[in-house]
C-alpha cells in the first residue's frame, strides 16, 4: 500500500483501503460502509454484506443518516448509504487497544453518529478506539412488516459488530476487548444484544445508560404498523406495499403519528405514553424475549455491565414539552393506571410518597417506568445471570434553565464523552462548564475508560444483598441504591412488552 499523504492515514479493511484524517492527536475514519445501502430490493431486508472496492475510499466525511422521525427540521435528504460507521483511534498503527462501540439511538426514531456530542477526541486521548454507528430506526428499522424481518435496526447493529470483529485490529483495536454502549434507546439496543444469539462472541462488556422498557408484542406491533400504513394509503403493512414510498415521507408521517398516539390510548394502552409508536418487537426469533427474564432465567449469560440512570429522567420531557408545573391529579391517576405495576402499584406509589404533589408523583412514576427501574433491574438480572454489574445514579443538577432540568435524561452523555461544548452539551450544561461539571465529566469519563479497559468501573459491584450504587454528584459517593421506595414497588415486575389493551 503506498504511503499516505501527511495527515491522511490509510487502513486496509477486508473490503478495501480507507483513508481518513488526523485530528486533535488521533485519527478519524468516517462513513465506512458495514453493509450495503438498504434501498431498492434491499429495503426492509436484513443488512447485506458490504461491497468490496478497488483503490482508496475517502473516509473523511460522515455518512448520511436514516430519515429521522423528529419534530424538527433535519434538512434535505443526504443520500441512502445509511449503514456506515466511524472510527476514532489514538493510533492506527497500535495493537490491542480497547474498543468502545457506541449506538447513538434515540427513541428508536433517530440515530445520528455525526452528532458532535459523540466526538471521540477525549476518549481516544485516553486510549480507546471509538466506533459510532448509523443504523436503521423508525419505519425503516422497526415497523413490523408481514414480509420482512423484524427489528432490522438490531440486525444492523449486529452487522456493525461483525465488521468490528473483522476489521478493528487494523485500526489498532483489540477485537476481543469490545464494549458495546448506548444511552436511552441505544441502551435498549445494548440490553437486547445481551439476549440475541447472533451477537454472542461479538463483544465482551456493555455500558447502558437509562435503559428503556420499550418493547411490543407482535399483535400490538402489527396493529400499529397497519394503522401507520393505512395513513399512507398502503394496502397492507408489508414491505412490498411500502417499498416505493419515499423514506423521508415515511419518517414525516411517523412524526405526525407519534404526536397523536394518545388518541389510541383505549386500545394501545401503555405504548401511547412513550411518545414512540414503533419500538422493538419481541418476535421470538430475532428478539426471543426481553432481557430481564432472559437473564434471570439463565437463557442469556451475564457479562461485565456498567448501567445507570439519572435521578430526574422525566424532567427533560416535561420541561421541553412545556408541561412542567401543569400536572394535575387527573394526570397522576392516568400515569398510575397505565404505568404502575399491576395489581397494586398505584396504591403502593400513594403509600410510598404520601407527601408528593401531582408534579412529583407524575415525574416519579414516568421516570421509574420508562428508565430508572428497567436500568436497576438490568443490573440485578445481569448479576443473577453470573455477570458483574456496576450501577450508578446521576444526581447532579444541570445548570441550564436555572436548574429546572434537574438531573435529567441525557445529561450523562456529554459528561461521559467529555463534550460539554457540543450543542446538546451546551443546552444542558450552559455555555461555560462550571468546575463541578468539569470534575464530574472527568469522573464519569474515567469510569468508562477504566471499565472498557479492565471491566472494573472503580466502585463496588452491585449485589442484591447490598445494592451499592455510585451516586454521581458534586461530591460523589457510593451508597445503597437511592431509589429504594420505587425498587420495592417494582420488585418482581420487570418491564413487560406493551400489548393491546
Amino acid at each position: 500500500m503506498p504511503e499516505p499523504l501527511p495527515g491522511r492515514p490509510r487502513v486496509r479493511t477486508t473490503e478495501g483501503v480507507v483513508q481518513g484524517r488526523r485530528r486533535q492527536g488521533h485519527a478519524v475514519f468516517r462513513g465506512i460502509p458495514y453493509a450495503q445501502p438498504p434501498v431498492g430490493a434491499l429495503r426492509f431486508a436484513a443488512p447485506a454484506p458490504p461491497h468490496r472496492w478497488e483503490g482508496t475510499r475517502q473516509a473523511a466525511e460522515f455518512g448520511p443518516v436514516v430519515p429521522l422521525s423528529l419534530p424538527v427540521d433535519t434538512g434535505p435528504p443526504q443520500g441512502t448509504d445509511w449503514l456506515t460507521l466511524n472510527v476514532g483511534t489514538p493510533d492506527p498503527g497500535a495493537a490491542g487497544l480497547p474498543v468502545l462501540v457506541w449506538f447513538p439511538v434515540g427513541g428508536y426514531i433517530s440515530a445520528v453518529s455525526s452528532d458532535p456530542m459523540y466526538d471521540p477526541a477525549a476518549l481516544a486521548e485516553a486510549g480507546l478506539v471509538v466506533v459510532t454507528v448509523n443504523c436503521r430506526v423508525g419505519v425503516e428499522g422497526f415497523a413490523f412488516l408481514d414480509d420482512a424481518p423484524p427489528n432490522r435496526g438490531f440486525l444492523d447493529q449486529i452487522a456493525a459488530l461483525e465488521w468490528v470483529r473483522r476489521n478493528i485490529a487494523a485500526f489498532g483495536g483489540d477485537p476481543d476487548q469490545v464494549t458495546v454502549a448506548g444511552q436511552s434507546a441505544g441502551a435498549g439496543s445494548v440490553a437486547a444484544l445481551l439476549t440475541m444469539k447472533p451477537a454472542r462472541g461479538l463483544f465482551r462488556r456493555a455500558i447502558a445508560h437509562s435503559v428503556p422498557g420499550l418493547h411490543s408484542t407482535p399483535a400490538l406491533a402489527r396493529q400499529v404498523t397497519a394503522a401507520l400504513a393505512g395513513r399512507l394509503g398502503a394496502a397492507a403493512p408489508t414491505a412490498a406495499a411500502l417499498r416505493d414510498t419515499d423514506p423521508w415521507r415515511l419518517a414525516a408521517e411517523l412524526t405526525s403519528f407519534n404526536a397523536g398516539l394518545h388518541a389510541h390510548r383505549e386500545s394501545w394502552g401503555r405504548l401511547t405514553e412513550t411518545g414512540t409508536a414503533l419500538c422493538p418487537v419481541v418476535d421470538g426469533e430475532v428478539l426471543p424475549e426481553t432481557p430481564w427474564p432472559a437473564l434471570t432465567g439463565a437463557r442469556a449469560s451475564g457479562t461485565e455491565l456498567l448501567v445507570g440512570h439519572a435521578r430526574d429522567e422525566f424532567r427533560l420531557f416535561s420541561v421541553m414539552s412545556g408541561r412542567q408545573g401543569t400536572f394535575t391529579e387527573q394526570d397522576v391517576r392516568a400515569a398510575l393506571e397505565l404505568l404502575a405495576p399491576k395489581p397494586h402499584g398505584a396504591e403502593a406509589y400513594r403509600a410510598a410518597f404520601p407527601q408528593a404533589g401531582p408534579e412529583e408523583l407524575v415525574e416519579t412514576v414516568y421516570s421509574d417506568a420508562l428508565f430508572r427501574m428497567p436500568s436497576q433491574q438490568l443490573a440485578e438480572a445481569n448479576a443473577a445471570a453470573g455477570g458483574t454489574s456496576y450501577l450508578f445514579e446521576l444526581r447532579w443538577t444541570a445548570p441550564a434553565l436555572g436548574g429546572a432540568l434537574g438531573a435529567c435524561h441525557s445529561l450523562d452523555v456529554p459528561l461521559a464523552f467529555g463534550t460539554p461544548a457540543s450543542p446538546v452539551g451546551a443546552r444542558l450544561l450552559g455555555d461555560e462548564p462550571t468546575p463541578e461539571a468539569v470534575a464530574l465529566s472527568r469522573e464519569l469519563k474515567e469510569a468508562w475508560v477504566r471499565f472498557v479497559t479492565t471491566g472494573d468501573a472503580g466502585w463496588p459491584a452491585y449485589r442484591p444483598d447490598q445494592r451499592l450504587t455510585r451516586v454521581l454528584d458534586a461530591e460523589s459517593e457510593t451508597l445503597p441504591y437511592p431509589e429504594q421506595a420505587s425498587r420495592l414497588i417494582w420488585e418482581g415486575h420487570s418491564p413487560a412488552p406493551f400489548d393491546l389493551s
